[in-house]
């Protein structure tokens, strides 16, 4: 009981600073989301938002902004992921073909994966315990086991479980605030990223 208490002490300090880190990271990233108009301009503008090399930022509407020096495979991820961060949690969503009304936890992952051209057809998270070489990537790290997967791109968490949040944030695929611990999982990555 009391190993319990001091680790979820920890896991609420770690969240903590994760929390400033990111509130930190969050102010250059928006200020340069440019393309801003005169009020009342029929002139539009768009602009390619990249985030400062090294992490990917998390936007106040739930999507993620790549990294400058993001190799391309890894926008594309993070691409995908945005474009899935709102369907709804669904059992077995993403196991028949990558386009779904909602996804499981291995469904998302796969989504995501095949949009970086990593992956070829949807896994469920015992094979993907096994995809990739073991160990941490530099861009994408997959974490899972015999019950749940979850991914990291960029710096951000992936996934369709709330664990750790302060805040729910809903179920199915969202980027998450915060990180979560890998302990429990297989780390896999795909060679080069």
């Amino acid at each position: 009981m009391r190993s319990n208490s001091i680790n979820r002490r920890r896991r609420l300090a770690l969240a903590g600073l994760l929390l400033v880190a990111s509130l930190v990271c969050a102010v250059p990233a928006m200020a340069q989301t440019g393309g801003t108009v005169t009020p009342g301009s029929t002139t539009t503008s768009t602009t390619t938002t990249t985030a400062p090399s090294g992490a990917a930022q998390l936007q106040a509407d739930g999507t993620a902004v790549a990294p400058a020096n993001a190799p391309k495979q890894v926008r594309k991820a993070i691409a995908a992921a945005n474009k899935i961060h709102r369907r709804p949690y669904i059992w077995g969503g993403g196991h028949r073909s990558f386009k779904s009304k909602g996804y499981d936890c291995s469904g998302a992952v796969s989504y995501v994966l095949h949009a970086a051209g990593i992956l070829r057809s949807p896994m469920a998270s015992g094979p993907l315990m096994r995809w990739g070489s073991p160990g941490l990537g530099q861009w994408i790290t997959v974490y899972a086991n015999a019950g749940h997967a979850w991914m990291t791109v960029a710096g951000l968490r992936f996934d369709t479980s709330g664990a750790g949040e302060s805040l729910n944030q809903g179920s199915g695929p969202r980027w998450r605030a915060n990180m979560r611990s890998g302990t429990g999982y297989a780390a896999r990555f795909y060679p080069g990223l």
